[in-house]
């Protein structure tokens, strides 16, 4: 009697995945080997790359960008971007600074003020966004070009000039100094207190996405919005609090450009909401939504304070950094485009 061969096959769609398989389909595992090699090519020809006090630097460097990488990667996740960012850090520097100082108040009521300020502008891009259905780039692009004018016409009109007063001796700011910009020694190297505000960003984002209930929010509505809706998904009430999460960034890192610098020169910040998005971009996240994480964002953000500061360290000439920054933001997004669809066929 002939033995009968039993085969089972194996849906291939439940089948277990390896842990490199696991790996390699997370949205930040580019921008890690990115990060890694980058790191070991400047150590290699720029030696002082890595000394404490130059890694310091770079840590600062990345951090500016990182803290509102955090919240344009999880707007990206959830389907939108925000063109206003860079002049919306300006707009809440601005306020807190003019509103201390012509109002004559405590330096913390001009912080409180600013808070307002930037949420209230995170607000209002979500809500027309949601209540018009227009893309967020051009409502976005909108509110970048009427804050820009903003911040110059206002500061010129109240002030006289291009730049807000010193506000060095109002009550309050040393306090608010501690806070936003200044540095704490460890192993006898001065690192900014920026760092520490990022890393926690990350941390808390991160747990946001993988850990609750709002972070499934964000990926269902950035992957496909009708269909979230279709399953009791509050999409508009989510983009309109990824629009604010952004604002919130952008509240921290505004007031860390007043206390470390004093003043605020109205005209700065245009063209950084592209660092941002780069960042976010390098780490992993899709232009299409539904992709990406928290972690890349920083990854990404790292990766540009290295080059950043890496290109000065060897010595090169600088005027080849935004070259660079361009290749990188096209690498990354082809290897993030490869790795979503083999994610996808697996």
């Amino acid at each position: 009697m002939a033995n009968a061969v039993l085969t089972i096959a194996v849906d291939e769609r439940v089948s277990a995945r390896s842990t490199l398989q696991k790996l390699l389909v997370r949205p930040e595992i580019g921008a890690l080997v990115g990060a890694l090699v980058l790191f070991v090519f400047f150590a290699a020809i720029a030696p002082v790359f890595l000394q404490p006090s130059s890694l310091a630097t770079v840590l600062y460097g990345s951090s500016t960008i990182g803290i509102m990488a955090v919240g344009v990667a999880l707007l990206m996740i959830g389907g939108e971007f925000d063109l206003s960012t860079g002049v919306a850090v300006i707009t809440s520097a601005l306020s807190a600074s003019m509103f201390s100082w012509y109002f004559s108040t405590n330096i913390w009521v001009g912080v409180a003020f600013a808070l307002v300020v930037s949420l209230g502008i995170g607000f209002i891009n979500g809500w027309i966004l949601v209540k018009t259905n227009l893309p967020s780039f051009i409502v976005t692009l909108a509110t970048f070009l009427m804050l820009a004018g903003l911040n110059l016409g206002l500061t010129r009109m109240i002030g006289g000039a291009v730049a807000t007063p010193s506000v060095s001796d109002l009550d309050g700011f040393d306090a608010a100094r501690v806070l936003f910009a200044s540095t704490i020694k460890i192993g006898g190297i001065d690192v900014n207190v920026t760092v520490f505000i990022w890393v926690a960003l990350v941390v808390v984002a991160s747990w946001v996405l993988l850990r609750t209930k709002v972070g499934n929010w964000i990926f269902a509505a950035g992957g496909d919005a009708n269909a979230a809706r279709a399953v009791g998904v509050p999409v508009n009430k989510t983009k309109i609090g990824l629009f604010m999460a952004v604002g919130f960034c952008g509240w921290i890192l505004g007031m860390h450009n007043l206390f470390a610098f004093n003043t605020v020169q109205s005209g700065e910040g245009v063209g950084n909401e592209f660092l941002y998005i780069i960042a976010a971009v390098i780490g992993g996240c899709l232009l299409t939504g539904g992709y990406g994480s928290a972690i890349g964002g920083a990854i990404g953000a790292f990766i540009f304070g290295m080059a950043n500061k890496g290109i000065v360290y060897a010595q090169w000439n600088p005027d080849w950094f935004k070259f660079f920054l361009g290749l990188m933001l096209l690498l990354a997004t082809i290897v993030n485009l490869i790795v979503k669809r083999r994610a996808e066929l697996k």
